[in-house]
């Protein structure tokens, strides 16, 4: 990669990752009429174009000074606990060192640094039926990868197909955090809306690599459609 490339690629991740979220409002707010009050999609709606403005504005800072502005301004989106926990991630993984050049393991170590940030924010485990779900099995599927040697394109691919599985386990738990807890037995057979922007999150990461060394399979397309509701 070339010299001062990570801003550039972060840049491209989320804007992906922006763009599979923002299409995908309606349905998230469809999760969330379940057990909440249906504004997740408004909510991430917001999140998005102030993480977008966030990564278009020149900025001379590093990558990692970025990545928490980016966070804050997420963060200080009116939406309860979705969006400050998605801007706690996005904040958190400014906390490790990227460097100048994006290579696999910074890239591991950034989603890392991120996800130690969420869990110092909230209780929720995974099976609570939160973006949990969603979240640690696609850090841990892409730390694995990128321990085993694979390229950013491959380690995100199987982030991506990890997160997808979490979202879709969230159908068969009891929530037990935020408004939908009190509903009980009645969350049953319908997925967490954070688990499901979390998986909208790193399908839109893997795309931003997919053009680079390896193409992204036809199942990314298939991801984005299977998690319409029913």
């Amino acid at each position: 990669m070339r010299d001062c490339n990570a801003k550039a690629e972060l840049a491209k991740m989320f804007a992906k990752a922006a763009e599979q979220i923002l299409n995908h409002a309606e349905m998230l707010s469809q999760l969330d009429s379940v057990g909440g009050d249906g504004d997740h999609g408004a909510t991430m709606t917001r999140a998005m174009e102030k993480l977008k403005s966030a990564f278009d504005l020149p900025n001379t800072g590093t990558a990692g000074a970025i990545l928490k502005e980016a966070g804050w301004s997420v963060m200080n989106v009116d939406g309860g606990a979705s969006s400050a926990l998605l801007g706690t991630f996005i904040a958190g993984m400014g906390d490790s060192e990227i460097g100048e050049e994006l290579d696999c393991k910074r890239l591991a170590d950034s989603f890392k640094a991120g996800l130690h940030a969420v869990l110092g924010r909230t209780k929720a485990n995974c099976g609570d039926k939160t973006m949990i779900d969603a979240l640690f099995p696609a850090i841990d599927a892409f730390n694995a990868a990128a321990s085993s040697g694979k390229t950013i394109a491959k380690s995100m691919r199987e982030a991506a197909t990890a997160a997808e599985a979490g979202a879709e386990s969230t159908k068969d738990m009891v929530a037990r955090y935020g408004r939908a807890r009190s509903l009980g037995e009645r969350t049953r057979g319908h997925m967490d809306p954070g688990a499901a922007s979390i998986a909208l999150l790193f399908l839109g990461f893997s795309e931003a690599f997919a053009t680079e060394s390896e193409e992204i399979s036809t199942a990314g397309t298939d991801r984005s459609s299977a998690m319409k509701l029913p």
